[in-house]
């Protein structure tokens, strides 16, 4: 239910934000050419409806980039208008290039200036109301639920902990049924009392979180929940192991808990993603040659030994293939099991520069073509770290279920290099168990716009900053 309400209101939040859009674009027009210019000579209104309307999707999937399509976030509204800022300006610049590509003069370029800066501030000021809304409503109880908490162990605690730290969810919570008094909140009675609170109490939602040494009390919980007409919703005791989309299967009556679901097992969905990365890697391969040249000369001339750096590194189904990269640091005999740092002395100059803007990475559009690789998916890694994680880190070897990629998920929310491997594969398992065209495509353009350049520092600007 909690994940129904969200996605209304995220369909509410896309619908209002598209309404805005084209509001926008309707005074924009109106002030240009009643108000300004008061000649017949230029197009309908329809036309540039039309035009707003074609970019839709593109203004669907910038959004979407810049995290502006849920309503429930734990962002300020200021970080909110910047995001929405950033977002009108990208897309300002993409209707700029496609009104210079297609050479279409028609359309008025003091209507489009206007439309930016109006529909830059009704979204902002819609996406205020928006919020004002949801607090006004809650403060008022009305997206609010009542509930009671039966268990005290572990998942108990974290349910609670979780409820309470998320203002999103807002619950009235009445307190807890257990056989021991060990939660915070009003504690009720045992599980044997329960038919008598659930009259009393009349909670909207009971929430089963009983450990599995108290599985035996599920038969009789759940016939007082059915006499008194109480909802409930169940925490299985291998929540910890249960993805957030689980895939259920049935043989006869017995559910079956698919623990991971990967898209990319679907034929159909592989076909379509290795398409995607052929013809990328291709079209990519073709624009990047000027600076795969300059980057060859420059490699070449700063440091001697070869151009491209060869390595072994752990690809789909844990099978070894050969990445290639330009090479950005002193021949030497660390490459397969040193971890390379900000201010790792064997990198030069130039592969600093190289791997600051990951210029270093474009020789990867062959390991794609190849089909060793992919676009976007989890990083591979050296056999090496990989013996060593495999069995330290949870989930590590998860990522070996679909293809590497030159960019990841994890990789444009801030963990690369040297930064938490478990919050790393974190985000690569999300990516694997939730993968869709429209994901790549969104990292990819997360990748362009923040992704690019990462922390490595430059040779002296370390100096610089100890002096400062």
């Amino acid at each position: 239910m909690i994940r129904e309400n969200e996605a209304l209101l995220d369909r509410l939040n896309i619908v209002t934000d598209l309404v805005v859009l084209f509001l926008s674009i309707v005074l924009s027009y109106t002030v240009r050419f009643h108000i300004f210019d008061s000649t017949e000579n230029h197009l309908l209104l329809s036309y540039y409806l039309l035009f707003v309307l074609a970019l839709l999707p593109i203004y669907y999937l910038i959004f979407s980039t810049f995290d502006l399509i849920c309503v429930f976030r734990t962002r300020t509204f200021s970080e909110e208008v910047v995001k929405l800022i950033q977002a009108n300006t990208v897309m300002a610049g993409i209707v700029t290039a496609v009104l210079f590509v297609m050479k279409w003069h028609y359309l008025s370029r003091w209507v489009m200036v206007q439309y930016f800066f109006i529909s830059t501030l009704f979204l902002v000021g819609k996406h205020f109301l928006m919020r004002w809304l949801m607090s006004y409503l809650r403060e008022k109880g009305y997206h609010k639920k009542t509930l009671i908490i039966l268990g005290s162990g572990g998942s108990a605690r974290e349910y609670l902990e979780t409820i309470r730290s998320r203002k999103d969810y807002v619950y009235d919570y009445l307190g807890y049924v257990s056989n021991y008094a060990r939660l915070d909140g009003d504690y009720l009675g045992d599980y044997g009392s329960l038919y008598e609170v659930l009259n009393e109490r009349k909670p909207e939602e009971l929430i089963c979180a009983l450990d599995i040494s108290e599985a035996g009390y599920l038969e009789q919980i759940m016939s007082d929940c059915e006499k008194t007409g109480t909802k409930v919703s169940i925490i299985p005791f291998c929540y910890r192991y249960i993805p957030s989309r689980p895939y259920i299967d049935q043989i006869d009556r017995i559910p079956l808990i698919n623990i991971r679901k990967i898209p990319l097992d679907n034929y159909a969905n592989a076909f379509l993603k290795r398409a995607m990365d052929f013809f990328g890697a291709l079209i990519l391969l073709i624009l990047s040659s000027p600076i795969l040249l300059v980057t060859a000369i420059g490699v070449k001339l700063t440091s001697p030994g070869p151009v491209i750096f060869k390595q072994e590194r752990v690809g789909l189904n844990k099978e070894l293939f050969t990445m290639y990269k330009f090479r950005s640091m002193i021949v030497n005999d660390q490459s397969d099991t040193a971890w390379s740092t900000n201010e790792d002395p064997r990198k030069t100059k130039f592969g600093a520069f190289i791997r600051k803007y990951s210029i270093d990475e474009l020789p990867q559009l062959y390991n794609v073509l190849k089909g060793d690789m992919s676009l976007v998916g989890p990083r591979p890694e050296l056999p090496y770290f990989v013996e060593n994680f495999q069995k330290s880190v949870p989930l590590y070897m998860v990522k070996h279920q679909v293809k590497p990629g030159i960019t990841g998920l994890a990789q444009v929310k801030g963990y690369r290099g040297d930064t938490s491997i478990p919050k790393r594969i974190e985000w690569d398992v999300y990516y694997i168990e939730n993968w869709s065209l429209f994901l790549d495509v969104k990292i990819l353009l997360m990748t362009v716009f923040k992704g690019l350049r990462n922390e490595e520092v430059l040779p002296g600007s370390g100096e610089k900053e100890k002096e400062k």
